[in-house]
């Protein structure tokens, strides 16, 4: 299948420690790495691997971790469509903390591909059988929106109000305030809604809750769960799958990725 996300990458260093420190203490690492990784990177590498392929339209700083990000991406099998940004690879600094919570600090402006990049191939989403919006431009909106099917994040509903086009599944989490969805919050509304809530499971809108997966170990680390789930149920409903399979899953992408360290270690892999 045909298979791309929209959105940023971003260089992030991970820092394990006992616990995220007060203000003005002093905390000691227990391990550190460093990956190439945010929501559009996380989820083009999990749809590469349930698919074997997959695109990722983005935008990387005109530097070293730039060029790092790049080559590590595409180590990873992800076929990369780069808008220059004309400046530094955006970073993050990340906590992980014993119980495998993620703590994150971005540095520097998110560096957003623009569907107005006439020397990226955009016509390549329409021949796509999915397309997962992490972030982009308006531009960028409608060109994913060119494809079967969309999926979005709602962490980017300013950008998708102004884009006026309609969502398949807009997908957000329960436990962040700035990404649930009420009734008049795009026009056109989404055709469903998802919202994720952890351990508890979720809802879909219209439909009903959905469960979590088990989990396959012990929690190790929780970054980039939301962005595999996403990418899972995007699979699924290419391959033309029941929305409530599909939760389950983006539920199941979603379990796997908490038991490894960083963003990729334990993404499940040729998912039937």
């Amino acid at each position: 299948m045909n298979l791309a996300v929209v959105g940023h990458v971003e260089w992030v260093e991970f820092v394990r420690v006992e616990r995220v420190p007060q203000p003005g203490e002093i905390v000691h690492a227990i391990e550190t790495w460093e990956e190439a990784a945010g929501g559009g990177a996380v989820a083009a590498v999990q749809l590469a691997k349930l698919n074997g392929s997959a695109h990722l339209f983005t935008s990387l700083g005109d530097d070293e971790l730039g060029r790092r990000s790049r080559q590590e991406l595409e180590e990873r099998g992800v076929t990369l469509h780069v808008t220059a940004a004309g400046a530094p690879q955006r970073r993050a600094f990340t906590y992980v903390d014993e119980r495998g919570e993620r703590t994150i600090t971005v540095l520097g402006p998110k560096l957003l591909p623009s569907g107005g990049d006439g020397s990226l191939p955009w016509e390549e989403l329409a021949r796509c059988e999915a397309v997962y919006f992490v972030s982009g431009d308006v531009a960028a909106v409608r060109a994913a929106r060119r494809s079967r099917v969309l999926v979005a994040t709602a962490r980017e509903l300013a950008t998708l109000r102004r884009a006026e086009e309609e969502i398949d599944v807009l997908v957000g989490s329960g436990e962040d305030a700035s990404e649930r969805v009420e009734p008049g919050t795009l026009e056109p509304p989404p055709r469903t809604v998802v919202t994720t809530s952890g351990a508890l499971g979720g809802w879909v809108r219209p439909g009903g809750p959905f469960r979590a997966a088990p989990l396959p170990a012990p929690i190790e680390d929780a970054y980039g769960c939301g962005d595999c789930f996403a990418a899972g149920l995007t699979f699924a409903l290419a391959q033309g799958r029941s929305m409530e399979d599909a939760v389950q899953v983006g539920a199941r992408c979603g379990a796997a990725v908490m038991t490894g360290r960083g963003a990729y270690t334990a993404q499940l892999e040729g998912l039937v």
